[in-house]
């Protein structure tokens, strides 16, 4: 098992460890909820409420960990399983910040830069 060092708040002036599949499910976690901003208020809706979905299931998945409300099934089993219900909902159904203004970059209209492609429904 390989641990990443880490300073630690308890400790800032040395590094402490966090073991690998703890680092794994707190990587989960932050790709669950860390969205990138929408480009239009109805856009930032649909994240809100793509946001509101992954939250109840990083929720789910740390209770599991804590041990509250569900057998302990292991940190690994946790962070596969986040990862399969946030598959479940990918980051879709809004144009990003970012992409609006690589659009905007490109050329393209303020009305352009916001519209999803083709095939993708808010």
């Amino acid at each position: 098992m390989i641990h990443t060092p880490i300073h630690s708040v308890d400790n800032p002036a040395g590094p402490s460890v966090i073991p690998d599949p703890v680092r794994d499910l707190l990587a989960t976690v932050l790709e669950a909820i860390d969205l990138p901003h929408a480009a239009t208020i109805g856009g930032d809706e649909v994240r809100v409420r793509l946001l509101a979905t992954r939250a109840t299931h990083v929720r789910i998945a740390l209770r599991s960990v804590l041990g509250d409300d569900a057998p302990d099934l292991g940190v690994t089993w946790d962070a596969n399983y986040l990862r399969e219900r946030l598959a479940e909902h990918p980051i879709t159904g809004y144009v990003t910040a970012d992409q609006a203004d690589a659009a905007l970059n490109q050329g393209k209209t303020w009305s352009q830069a916001v519209t999803l492609p083709t095939g993708e429904s808010q």
